[in-house]
């Protein structure tokens, strides 16, 4: 499927969505099926909208720089289920420091982030 035409809202051929979507209406894309000899309309929309703040260049916490970032968690001894889990996502025993290494959105997933280590 290729899309032809992109048109923003207010331009010719967009005038029903933006009837229909109003200031949610993004844009409006037709696009064509070769195989199937059919054109395709549809429409990009805003369904949710939240403040957002640059932080000069660094990462958001959110993001992948961030969640894939070893970090240390401990784990006791007699906590067999936490251990498991850990293991099971692919974190490594550091005998050194006594501590688990794990990606920090493993951490994060499993609710252990009041046990990471510096």
């Amino acid at each position: 499927m290729q899309t032809r035409l992109r048109l923003l809202p207010g331009q010719k051929g967009t005038k029903k969505m933006l009837q229909t979507y109003g200031d949610q209406l993004v844009c409006v894309r037709y696009r064509y099926d070769e195989e199937r000899k059919k054109r395709y309309k549809t429409v990009e929309l805003i369904v949710e909208e939240i403040p957002w703040v640059k932080n000069n260049g660094q990462a958001n916490p959110g993001s992948s720089a961030k969640s894939d970032t070893i970090v240390s968690v401990r784990v006791g001894y007699g906590e067999r289920h936490i251990r498991s889990l850990v293991k099971e996502a692919g974190g490594k025993w550091n005998s050194t420091e006594k501590v688990w290494a794990l990606p920090y959105r493993k951490a994060v997933e499993f609710g252990l982030e009041k046990r990471i280590v510096q």
